[in-house]
């Protein structure tokens, strides 16, 4: 019997070294769509770029709803500012909210926002209706009711 108890043709079958050319070959596919990689060979680049600036639009739109501040601020320049972020960089670890900070900062660091106001309690200005969720969460506070 194959290896992995299967039947003919599964993935006991799979020839040594073909899962780790696999991986190699996804990786090299997810560099081009994220992270301004090299097409890999037998993709079409125009198809890839149109896929690659699809995911950063869908960056952008999440984004934008986790730090609805942002797209106020910056206007008609939120796209064209997110994108100029967001080619060549893969989303950071930590999702949408580390992406949305990400680029808060370096609009920042740009001189493109001001700094961030603080609360006395530390707390950004932009998360201040949040505040009592965020305490909820951490068991600062007691629910009520």
């Amino acid at each position: 019997m194959p290896v992995g108890g299967g039947a003919s043709g599964g993935a006991g079958d799979v020839p040594a070294g073909a899962r780790e050319a696999l991986a190699d070959a996804q990786a090299v596919l997810l560099a081009a769509l994220v992270a301004g990689g090299e097409a890999p060979p037998g993709f079409d680049e125009g198809r890839l770029r149109i896929q690659a600036a699809s995911l950063i639009s869908k960056r952008r739109g999440t984004v934008a709803r986790v730090r609805p501040d942002l797209v106020a601020l910056l206007g008609g320049d939120f796209a064209r500012e997110f994108e100029a972020y967001a080619r060549g960089r893969p989303k950071p670890p930590g999702g949408s909210r580390a992406d949305a900070r990400d680029f808060a900062d370096r609009l920042r660091a740009a001189g493109r926002l001001p700094p961030e106001p603080e609360t006395a309690a530390g707390t950004p200005r932009w998360l201040r209706p949040f505040r009592r969720v965020v305490k909820l969460l951490s068991g600062a506070v007691r629910p009520t009711g």
